[in-house]
Order: structure tokens, then sequence, then C-alpha cells
């Protein structure tokens, strides 16, 4: 009895970390590309690391870690296809939402999300804090849509956008765009025009792509300038 009580007790503690884990991830604690060490997870949660072991191959299994040689586990990125293919779904889905919540939001709903394009303008100047409020808004829309099927949809999407290296708002003009692609679209929910706020989330999210596809080549460009000039280090210190 007391080996199935301890048995229960590992998984219960494998599930605790798998999910603190996940939600980390998600929160930005563990970026794309950084290493997760199972001693340091270990030593955060205060828990042995045959939990820590299991939570971590779980999270491959999801999707939200992977495995590279020579360095061990750490947080998946996504590819430029895998991006490409993450928009085609968000068109789609953002699409559908601005549509059903020009038909269904509500007086607190549309309040609520006032108050998140607020929160975004781009008068603040901290790209990380727009972004959140950025994503806020989004959900809000979802929210606003009352369809339980769209919002398991885009739960679906949640973790790839949590792999999404960066924020677009670090881009010069970015965020007074995005502010008001958003102005457009909440004015046309608000006049409960459906069809036009479907097409403007549409083409909202198409610039969100080109944005953020445009990141991904910065991103790599500076990569290749560091991996250049290690070597070159490398290169002297053994001359």
């Amino acid at each position: 009895m007391a080996e199935e009580d301890d048995g229960m007790e590992q998984v219960s503690r494998g599930e605790f970390v798998h999910a603190r884990l996940r939600d980390a991830i998600k929160a930005g604690r563990y970026p794309p590309g950084t290493r997760v060490r199972e001693t340091e997870v270990a030593a955060w949660l205060n828990v042995s690391r045959t939990p820590v072991r299991e939570a971590l191959r779980r999270l491959q299994a999801d999707g939200l870690l992977v495995f590279e040689p020579w360095r061990g586990v750490v947080v998946a990125e996504l590819d430029q296809q895998q991006i490409v293919e993450f928009y085609a779904m968000r068109r789609v889905l953002d699409g559908a939402a601005a549509r059903l919540a020009a038909q269904h939001a509500s007086e607190p709903e549309l309040a609520y999300m006032e108050d998140c394009l607020t929160a975004a303008a781009p008068s603040r100047g901290d790209a990380d804090l727009m972004a959140e409020a950025n994503r806020k808004f989004h959900d809000a829309l979802f929210q606003a849509a009352h369809n339980r099927y769209l919002l398991k949809s885009a739960a679906a999407l949640s973790d790839a956008l949590a792999l999404l290296r960066g924020t677009t708002y670090s881009f010069p003009d970015r965020a007074e765009t995005a502010h008001q692609e958003h102005r457009a679209l909440m004015d046309a929910i608000r006049a409960r025009e459906p069809d036009k706020a479907e097409r403007l989330a549409r083409k909202h999210i198409a610039k969100a792509e080109k944005a953020r596809l445009k990141l991904l080549g910065d991103q790599r460009e500076e990569r290749q300038s560091e991996d250049k000039a290690a070597k070159g280090k490398d290169a002297k210190d053994k001359s």
C-alpha cells in the first residue's frame, strides 16, 4: 500500500511539474531556444529530478521542448514553414472571431476590449507590455465571439504562440500600425458589421505574419553574425 501511495505521489508531482513548466514556457520564463536543465527546475520547484525528467519527456511530446545534441533539452522554436502555417490558421480563426463578436459581444465585453486597446497604445513605449496587452485584446475578441468550439480551436494554437521568439512590436511603427488596425476592427465590431470586422481581422493577421517573418529573418542574420564572431574568436585563441 505504501509503495502504491508513493507511486501516486510521484504521478502527482509529475503532473505538478508538467503544469508549472508549461505555464512558465508560455509566460516567457523560458524563451524559445533556452536550455532547460533538470537540476535547475528541480531546485526551483523543490522536487526531485524524477518528476522533472518525466515532465520534460511529456513536454517534448507536446512539442514545447526538443532535444538537441550537445545542448540537451531546449524550448522549441518555430521555423519559417511552421510560422506560415500558424498564421494561416490565425487568419481563419481571428476572422471568424471578429465576425461572431460583431454579432454577439455584450457591452461589458466591448468595454473590456476597449480597455485592452488603451493598454496597448503605442504611447506606453514598452514593446513587451504592448505585446501582452495585444494578446489580451485578441483573447477578449475570442471570448466575445461566444463560440466554445472556436475557443477550443484557438487554445490549440496557444502553445505555438509561446514558441514565437521576440515581439514584432520591437519594430519601429509596428505598434502604431497594429493599434490603428485594432481601432478599426473595434469600430466595426461596435457598429455590428460582421463582414467588415472579419475582413479587417484577416488583414490585420496577414500584416502581423509579414512582420513576424521579417523578425525571423533578422534573428537568423543576428545568429549567423554571432556564430561567425565566435568561430573567429576560437580560431584566434588556437593560433
